[in-house]
């Protein structure tokens, strides 16, 4: 096996597990707040959280590419957003550039990178420094973490649109579609105070994933030392399988439900080429981090000073793998 992904084969037009799980999925949260909230409101909110964590999941799959060959057709799958906070196209985005590898951990270039720049680290008050200490805990992480990501997403996209940026208007715009229909199904259908949904069902549901995201990812001098592999999980059913993070990383078209079977017919081999970075399952990681940091919060070797002209980010048109978007322009040409 070499480092480049996985490439497709013997992909079939429709992945049916997929297929069945979304409709699973959104077929759970209607039942669940249609039938079981009004008996039993507290496993009520319980199995809201689990659909909206589940569908966060499914997201992510089809981002890349699943369950079909059509992107528009997969987004479909996706379009209610019963989580409430991301609009999948951005969702999209962002994610797309973090599976850029060599950048992987990057305070700038990795928008999914949980460390700061030690410039900008500094420029923060006291208040915001602590509370971004206590995030780097899993508890921290589970608890807070939903919130600061949000707020700062919130924050940049809105700068965005106001300087004009028209893809993110779309996708927001989109969201806001979806939107209108959740909101009044929850409100008025189910007859959970939308405040309660946001505080219980999507808060925990994004908590859960938190889970998940907490170690994902590490600096090291080697990219491919850089993502994790848990290697077994009751919750991989809710994760599609992600917290085999690293063989995603290396095969991201592959589907959830292969990757278990792709790991297990070589796991040394994928232990080796991820330099071991792994544990045998969650409760591993919250016994060790439960409140005690696993990396600093300062990057320890990149974006140790300011660079001038970072702001300036050029993008081209390109095709990724779900699709025609756009790329940052390289650095340098590339070579022949």
């Amino acid at each position: 096996m070499t480092s480049k992904s996985i490439r497709r084969h013997n992909v079939p037009a429709i992945e049916w597990p997929t297929v069945v799980l979304a409709f699973f999925c959104y077929a759970t949260w209607l039942a669940t707040g249609f039938l079981l909230w009004p008996s039993y409101p507290i496993l009520a909110l319980a199995i809201l959280a689990l659909t909206a964590a589940l569908q966060s999941s499914i997201m992510h799959e089809v981002l890349h590419g699943h369950p079909t060959r059509n992107a528009r057709v997969n987004e479909a799958f996706v379009f209610l957003p019963i989580g409430l906070v991301w609009p999948f196209r951005r969702f999209k985005t962002i994610h797309l550039r973090h599976h850029a590898d060599e950048r992987l951990t990057d305070p700038l270039d990795d928008p999914e990178s949980y460390y700061q720049a030690l410039w900008q680290h500094d420029e923060l008050p006291p208040t915001m420094k602590f509370v971004l200490k206590i995030n780097n805990t899993m508890a921290g992480r589970f608890v807070l973490g939903p919130w600061l990501s949000c707020i700062g997403f919130f924050i940049d996209d809105a700068r965005q649109m106001i300087a004009g940026d028209k893809a993110i208007r779309k996708a927001w715009l989109l969201h806001a579609i979806g939107l209108a229909i959740v909101v009044p199904i929850v409100q008025f259908g189910f007859g959970i105070p939308l405040w309660l949904y946001i505080l219980v069902p999507v808060w925990l549901g994004q908590s859960l994933i938190s889970i998940r995201t907490f170690a994902e990812h590490q600096w090291s001098e080697h990219p491919e030392g850089r993502t994790v592999i848990v290697e077994r999980s009751p919750l991989s059913l809710l994760f599609l399988n992600n917290n085999l993070h690293f063989v995603h990383h290396k095969s991201p078209t592959v589907a959830w439900y292969r990757l278990p079977n792709l790991f297990r017919d070589r796991r040394e081999e994928w232990l080796r080429m991820n330099n071991g970075y792994a544990y045998p399952n969650y409760f591993a990681l919250i016994k060790a981090y439960a409140f005690k940091a696993k990396e600093p919060i300062v990057h320890p070797v990149l974006r140790r000073a300011p660079e001038p002209g970072r702001a300036f980010k050029p993008r081209i048109r390109a095709r990724s793998i779900s699709g025609l978007g756009s790329a940052p322009v390289p650095a340098e040409p590339p070579k022949e």
